[in-house]
Formats: C-alpha cells, structure tokens, sequence
C-alpha cells in the first residue's frame, strides 16, 4: 500500500472528518423534515404513543403503563452508563497514544499518520461519545417527566375533566415520551458514526465509504424497513365468499 506524503495525509484526513460531519448533521437534519410529512419509525411510533395514551385514559388500573415507561427509561440509562465506561476507555487510550498508535501501525492496511492526527481521531471519537451520553441522559429524564405525567393523568369516570382536557392530555403525554425516544435514537445514532469512526484509523477513505455506509443503513432502517412496513399494514378480515 502506497501512503500519501505528509502534507497529503493532513488534507485528506481533514476532508474525511469534513465529509463525516456532513453526513452525520446532513441525515440529522433531513430524517427529522422528512418525518414530517413521511410515514417512518419516528413518525408512526408517534401515532402509537398518542393511541397509547388515550387508551391509558379508558383504564383504571395503570400499573402496566408504569412498568413500561420504566422500561425504556432502564434502557436508556443502560446505555448512559454504557457511554461513561467508553469514555473512560477513550480518555486511557489518550495517555497511551504513542503505544497506540505502534500498534496499529504494526497492522496491515493502516495508513501512517503522526501522532497529533491519531490525537485528533481519539478526540473525535471523545466528542461523538460525550454527545452520546448527553443526548442519553437527557433521554433519561425525559422519561421521568413522562412518569410524572402518567401520575398526573385524569382518572376514568372523573366528571370534573371534559374530553377536549383528556385529549389534551394524551397529545401532551405522547410529544413528551416522542421527545424521550427521539433523545434515545439520536444517542444510537452516534453510535453507529462512533463505528464508523473506528475504521479512520485504518484509513481515511475507508471512514469516508464507511461514514457513506451508515447512512445508507439508518435510512433504510428508518424509512424502509420490514418492522415499519408491519407496523404500518393493518389486515382487514377476508369478505365471505358469496355462494354461487
């Protein structure tokens, strides 16, 4: 393998991480326009949500609600506390950067660069995570904003709420657990570009078909796939044959 000079490295190291922000702020920005007027994972979950909690209104007992709204707030923190260990791994790796970065050179395939842009690899990938974790644990509390708002919902039969109160309620409720998730696939998201970021240390344009690579599978997974096609298609029961 042919390794760029010096100078070329530079360049083409920073025209990955330019084209890497790109993607990642460019899917950002067009995922959340494109669910406003296009069924995807967001958008439908959001109308299930509001189904969600204008059925929580019909019951008296809400025990089961609770229980999965605390769910998903476990899994988030999972992932919150996840991100904390990773960043301590990242930031232990920094004061290692020259063992680092001999191992890596000893690989095949790796692209030689110098020390102060593996520095700048290792600070990116910092980044992606502490994003990570904000994005998780505001994700966190969010969810705990939803448990208070379950506490707070308006019991069956209470004569003193009228229906456009309930309505209400149940919109509000739905955007609040809406913003929950949103919080959580943003910090998955960071995720799979902190995946992608491990193949720049092999290879600047490796990242730069990587990086490519990830968007193709978040669209895909977002706007296309087979769990969203099920969660849009609603059966209807067969007509009875007519006889003859």
């Amino acid at each position: 393998m042919v390794n760029l000079p010096d100078a070329g490295n530079i360049w083409v190291n920073l025209g990955a991480a330019a084209w890497f922000f790109t993607c990642w702020v460019g899917y950002t920005y067009y995922a959340q326009h494109r669910a406003k007027d296009t069924a995807c994972l967001a958008s439908v979950l959001h109308l299930y949500r509001k189904d969600w909690m204008t059925r929580l209104l019909m019951r008296e007992q809400r025990i089961a609600d609770a229980s999965v709204i605390g769910n998903l707030e476990r899994n988030t923190a999972f992932f919150a506390s996840s991100t904390l260990l990773i960043l301590a791994g990242l930031i232990t790796v920094m004061g290692a950067t020259d063992r680092a970065q001999s191992l890596l050179q000893d690989l095949p395939f790796v692209a030689q660069v110098s020390r102060e842009m593996s520095e700048m690899k290792l600070l990116l990938m910092l980044g992606i995570f502490v994003y990570a974790f904000f994005t998780f644990s505001w994700g966190m509390r969010q969810y705990n904003f939803a448990s208070v708002l379950l506490g707070s919902a308006p019991l069956v039969g209470e004569k003193t709420v009228t229906e456009a109160e309930r309505k209400a309620y149940a919109d509000r409720a739905a955007r609040v657990l809406s913003m929950a998730g949103n919080e959580f696939n943003l910090g998955l998201r960071a995720y799979y570009f902190a995946l992608a970021t491990l193949t720049w240390f092999i290879n600047p344009l490796l990242f730069v078909v990587t990086t490519a690579g990830v968007v193709y599978i978040l669209y895909r997974r977002e706007f296309h796939s087979d769990v969203l096609s099920a969660m849009l298609f609603t059966p209807t029961p067969f007509a009875e044959e007519q006889p003859k």
